[in-house]
């Protein structure tokens, strides 16, 4: 039997190459936007705060200067603007699937038109995340407070410290099958929705029927996108950095220029540094997205080709007369 996720690997890069040339810089940058909202492996890091007492007179906890509102207040205004953020951009996110699916579809990349034309599925989509999310989200939040509240409190840690042991494997597994169910929904849910003009649960429906006459099909998909996944993610990041050592070298040189001349530490020096730091900041960040468009549009093109080779009425794909379909 042959494994359509083995036979699709090759004809991605022809796929991809077509959909992304002649490279057209408004194309790209359209594309690039649709990625970062899509899901493009950015990663942000994670402020690290020293908690340590300052040197002086500050002792016992207290704070060197009197807060403007209650600490509480402020750090609950601060985690709900965090949340809303986050919703924000899940939800612009979820529209964002439809509109990279519906661009790879027909071949024409238009931010506003396909916006129009399914938000409302991308709504039902960002409801369907939160809907297996949140018991994830409950599900780790317990098994680690098991472990992090009778230290706090000061109890004896020990039976639930057990209980924490026990619970790493069915956290483990029950994290593959999110895992399974969320990416299943964007890479295959997603195409049939677009192609039947439905909700998640009836494209679900049509998913699970295939899945249940086709599995090893599936199975092979699921292992070989994973290899790809890391492979382009390896690729994408050598490019990445070698791109940041070049864009580091201009930065340097006009740091040590100004360190000659005025001094980093005078007030010049600070502004022009922090100017210098969030340029570069800002030029990586719109790098690192550009090296995904590659990466995603190949990912998503093999993913669409597997789904219409193990099911040719799940075919998305077809209406752009591929160069695959011709005998």
């Amino acid at each position: 039997m042959a494994l359509h996720a083995v036979e699709n690997i090759e004809e991605a890069f022809g796929v991809t190459r077509e959909f992304l040339t002649p490279v057209d810089l408004r194309r790209w940058l359209k594309l690039a936007i649709v990625v970062f909202f899509v899901g493009s492996g950015v990663s942000f890091p994670t402020a690290q705060f020293n908690t340590s007492t300052p040197p002086g007179d500050v002792s016992n906890g207290e704070l060197p200067f009197s807060l403007p509102v209650d600490v509480v207040t402020l750090v609950i205004a601060i985690v709900v603007v965090g949340l809303l953020l986050v919703g924000l951009f899940a939800l612009i996110g979820a529209i964002m699937e439809f509109v990279l699916i519906e661009s790879l579809r027909t071949g024409a990349v238009s931010l506003r038109r396909y916006w129009r034309q399914r938000w409302r599925q991308g709504l039902r989509l960002f409801g369907f995340r939160i809907a297996i999310g949140l018991p994830m989200v409950a599900l780790i939040a317990g098994w680690i407070a098991l472990l992090v509240i009778p230290i706090l409190t000061g109890r004896d840690p020990t039976v639930p410290f057990t209980v924490f042991l026990v619970g790493i494997p069915v956290v483990f597994l029950i994290s593959v099958l999110y895992a399974l169910v969320s990416g299943l929904t964007t890479v295959f849910v997603v195409p049939l929705m677009i192609q039947a003009d439905s909700g998640v649960l009836a494209a679900w429906r049509r998913l699970w029927g295939s899945i249940k006459t086709a599995w090893k099909q599936y199975l092979a998909y699921v292992v070989v996108a994973f290899l790809l996944t890391v492979a382009t993610g390896i690729i994408a990041s050598i490019v990445v950095g070698i791109l940041a050592i070049v864009l580091l070298i201009p930065i340097l040189i006009v740091a040590a220029i100004i360190h000659v001349t005025v001094s980093l530490s005078s007030t010049i020096g600070l502004v022009v540094l922090v100017a210098l730091a969030l340029l570069f900041g800002l030029s990586m960040l719109v790098i690192w997205t550009l090296v995904q468009v590659p990466v995603v549009t190949y990912l998503r093109c093999y993913a669409l080709l597997v789904l219409g080779d193990i099911e040719e009425s799940f075919d998305v794909l077809s209406d752009r007369q591929l160069s695959r379909r011709e005998p």
